[in-house]
């Protein structure tokens, strides 16, 4: 290839210009598209409008804590007699798990799982005189699906 058909242009680059930044036929950059003082104001005004919430967040919250407190009853005569002592524990029965109760609710779970799965599996008489068994609801159950449910009598 001769110089005279392919020009070289020495650290040229068509789409570049001369301090190497890419040239764009539609695009270009202004500083005027960017004004950091319009952010900078916006930014302020937000926080202005927090702080000014918060504000009215307070205010709201003492006045209707000042009318809760204004309006509400006094409490009855008995549970003042009573003093400290039914402040600091509700009466029985409380729920479990909250401070003051001694029985772990997860073993509590447990026992009556273990209670009600030995009293599903056992057999024996409920009733002898009158004919009533009971048996392991596995067998009950196989019964059923072997002879079916009792029909119901037909009403008249």
């Amino acid at each position: 290839m001769s110089s005279e058909t392919h020009p070289h242009h020495a650290g040229h680059d068509p789409g570049r210009n001369v301090h190497g930044q890419p040239v764009h036929d539609d695009v270009s950059f202004e500083k005027r598209d960017v004004e950091p003082k319009t952010i900078y104001i916006y930014l302020i005004g937000l926080a202005v409008a927090v702080v000014l919430s918060y504000i009215v967040c307070v205010f709201v919250l003492r006045t209707t804590t000042s009318v809760a407190v204004e309006y509400d009853t006094p409490p009855p005569a008995v549970r003042q007699e009573m003093g400290k002592a039914f402040d600091e524990m509700p009466p029985e029965p409380r729920l479990q798990g909250v401070p003051g109760h001694g029985n772990d609710p997860q073993a509590d779970l447990r026992e009556k799982m273990q209670a009600d799965t030995a009293e599903n599996e056992k057999a024996g008489w409920v009733n002898q005189d009158a004919g009533i068994a009971q048996i392991p609801v596995k067998d009950a159950m196989t019964i059923i699906v072997e002879k079916g449910l009792p029909g119901a009598p037909a009403k008249q």
